[in-house]
């Protein structure tokens, strides 16, 4: 993913996290026994972070050759991979009870931490950031 991609795409997130949250909070609170309303929740919270997280690699990336990021690349595909089958399959789960989708839901978790882990490796194994002592 470029810096531009990856911000657009964490924007986006962002912005449907909010909707979700909304949603959640204003029409699916009342639908939903109060478990099933917290994994919901929970959904909506890893959206947020996540959402939050390609914004941050994004600006990261920003001044990084886009043939010199591979691991910040995978790094924005994992962390999006992540919020839709992780976040994506528990509103789904709880908006229409079906259970089954809750197999699916840690691999969205792996993505996730596949997302945080690229991300290290990006930026140590990037020169243009490096560590600098200021006096």
């Amino acid at each position: 993913m470029t810096a531009k991609t990856t911000l657009i795409s964490g924007s986006i997130f962002m912005a449907l996290a909010v909707a979700f949250g909304a949603f959640g909070a204003h029409i699916v609170e009342g639908m939903l026994t109060p478990e099933r309303f917290e994994v919901y929740k929970t959904g909506v919270d890893y959206h947020f972070y996540h959402a939050l997280g390609l914004l941050i690699l994004g600006a990261i990336s920003i001044n990084i050759p886009e043939n010199n990021n591979k691991w910040l690349s995978w790094s924005g595909y994992c962390l999006t991979a992540g919020i839709l089958i992780f976040s994506g399959s528990l509103y789904l789960l709880t908006l229409t009870d079906t259970g089954w989708l809750g197999a699916i839901t840690p691999i969205g978790g792996l993505a996730f931490i596949f997302g945080w882990i690229f991300l290290a490796i990006g930026v140590l194994k990037n020169s243009k950031l490096t560590d600098t002592e200021s006096d």
